[in-house]
Order: C-alpha cells, then sequence, then structure tokens
C-alpha cells in the first residue's frame, strides 16, 4: 500500500520517467552491444582493366578443318600499391595493414586488409596528414587536419575496398585512421610509406 502511495507521487514518477529516458539515450549514444558484434566483409582486389597475355607458341596457321582464333587470351593487371602501412592500436585493439592502391583507370582505391578492430557506433576510414602516433596521444589528433573520409567502416574485420573520389591528391596524405566520428577518436591507424615509382 506504501509502494503504490509512493509511486503515485509526481516527483517519484518524474524520477522513474527522467531514469528510463536517460538510460534510453545512453543506449542509443553508446550502443555497447557493439563491441559484442562483429561484421566480416570480404571483398576481391579492386578489378583493374584486362591485359592481353603475351603468346607463349605462335598458334599454327589455320586450315580448312581449324578455324582461326583471333583473339588472345588476357590476364587482368593487379593494381599498383603506392603506399601501405600497419594499424596499431588506439581506443580499441586493432590490428591488419592498410594499402593505397592505383587501377589500371588511373582511379584510386583505399584497401583494408585482415583487418580486426571493435565494432563500434559511426566508424568512418580517413585518410589524414596527421602524424600516427602510439597509444593516448594518437586517440584525437587526426581531426586537427587536412583528412578526407573514405566511407562508413563497411566491417571491423576481413578484406574492404574504399575508392576515393576523384581528383584525390594521395600525396597529400600520410596516414589512415578508423575515426569514430561520434567521440572524436581514432580506433586505430596506420602511418602510409611510400612505395618507389
Amino acid at each position: 500500500m506504501n509502494r503504490m502511495r509512493l509511486v503515485r507521487r509526481p516527483w517519484v514518477l518524474s524520477i522513474l520517467v527522467t531514469g528510463v529516458v536517460a538510460v534510453a539515450a545512453g543506449l542509443f549514444w553508446f550502443q555497447p552491444w557493439q563491441l559484442v558484434v562483429d561484421e566480416t566483409v570480404q571483398e576481391d582486389l579492386p578489378a583493374a582493366a584486362p591485359v592481353p597475355a603475351p603468346p607463349s607458341t605462335p598458334p599454327p596457321p589455320p586450315t580448312p578443318l581449324t578455324p582461326s582464333t583471333s583473339a588472345s587470351p588476357s590476364t587482368s593487371a593487379k593494381p599498383a600499391e603506392l603506399a601501405g602501412g600497419t594499424l596499431i592500436s588506439h581506443e580499441h585493439r586493432t590490428t591488419g595493414t592498410v594499402r593505397l592502391l592505383r587501377a589500371a583507370d588511373g582511379s584510386f582505391v583505399l584497401r583494408l586488409e585482415n583487418l580486426a578492430t571493435s565494432s563500434g557506433p559511426d566508424v568512418h576510414v580517413w585518410l589524414t596528414d596527421a602524424p600516427v602516433k602510439p597509444g593516448k596521444d594518437g586517440w584525437a589528433v587526426f581531426d586537427d587536419g587536412k583528412h578526407l573520409d573514405a566511407g562508413k567502416l563497411k566491417g571491423n574485420k576481413g578484406n574492404q575496398n574504399y575508392p576515393l573520389p576523384a581528383g584525390t591528391d594521395p600525396a597529400a596524405y600520410t596516414s589512415v585512421s578508423l575515426w569514430c566520428d561520434r567521440f572524436n577518436v581514432s580506433f586505430g591507424a596506420a602511418e602510409l610509406a611510400r612505395h618507389p615509382a
């Protein structure tokens, strides 16, 4: 009986409603279930323009019984790797490698390989001009300078391709960060080491 009277009081009801709203807002904002949910995305290397394979032996001259074959077999060219690096952990344990690729058509693709990190709300793949620092020193440096958002992280595990917009100058960026926009923190990052042309 005393409990029912207590619940009917306006200030008690107000506290209960406020508590429910606060818990709901906290769940929406932090999304704690993301820490135990894995999403694996496996994408092949970006396709490149086919290049004709050199003939191993000249074909025999055509005869009336054997039709001529004008088309020669072709193989797919691998994209050129311009830069690459190894991911280090920041806010969450993160491993894997990053590769900056140029396809045969001249377009650029950022590729994550063997990625393993935590899921999180609003995590994006950024190309940046910031240095990669280990530990807490590297948590919040990537939004201080120039950055290019290559897109939302497709999954927290696997091999993934992120096509870069036309006109991107890859020389303007020195690192990659898995950046959580919601909390302004890097999950992990990699310094890009340039490959000789």
